[in-house]
């Protein structure tokens, strides 16, 4: 499963969208808090953050859920368009945590796809 943690609802429900239609199980949190709350509900596979505010806090922001929801590093952090990373690129951050700065969804799909291995498509 994916946690998107999104604090733009337009934004949040285009991702969700897009995902399952990829066929990814997907569930949506709309802060930080929220998102570790769902994250102790379900550990998901991956969690996809895109919360507004400088690239440290943001990256912050999202190694916090995992810790808050007491999720193990084998869980995998994406931070989605981050200012700091230049457009199309993908960093690593270490410990599973990633960045990406995608030109397109199919950037992301793709980078979604080399870390799940398939591992959070619902059938």
């Amino acid at each position: 499963m994916i946690l998107v943690a999104d604090d733009v609802e337009e934004t949040r429900d285009g991702i969700e969208r897009l995902l399952k239609a990829d066929g990814y199980r997907v569930d949506s949190a709309r802060s930080e808090q929220d998102a570790v709350e769902r994250a102790e509900r379900q550990a998901p596979d991956l969690i996809l953050v895109s919360l507004r505010g400088p690239s440290d806090d943001t990256i912050a922001s999202a190694r916090r859920i995992r810790q808050r929801a007491r999720l193990g590093e084998e869980v995998l952090v994406v931070i989605f368009c981050v200012q700091s990373v230049e457009e199309g690129a993908e960093v690593a951050l270490g410990g599973n945590v990633y960045a990406t700065r995608p030109d397109n969804f199919d950037q992301l799909r793709g980078l979604l796809g080399r870390l799940l291995n398939g591992s959070s498509r619902s059938s």
